[in-house]
């Protein structure tokens, strides 16, 4: 659904109204002089960190050497 435009005045005098609206997912483009200048929507949900633990996953795989150092490692010191 396209947001409705709404200028800046009202968004003041119904900004309780309209965070209502916006909580149930409606969106407003904030007009002054009839030209848009903010957006009013839903904040973004918030991302859950990565899990730790992925070389626990019974695909994961390490090479046996991962740890020793390479042989022309003396070169980059």
């Amino acid at each position: 659904m396209e947001p409705k435009e709404i200028g800046v005045f009202d968004t003041k005098t119904h900004l309780s109204v309209l965070i209502e609206k916006v909580e149930q997912g409606q969106r407003f483009y904030i007009t002054k002089r009839g030209k848009r200048v903010a957006e009013l929507r839903p904040a973004p949900v918030d991302r859950q960190p990565l899990e730790r633990g992925c070389a626990k996953n019974p695909e994961y795989c390490m090479a046996p050497d991962f740890d020793d150092t390479p042989d022309d490692f003396s070169e980059y010191v």
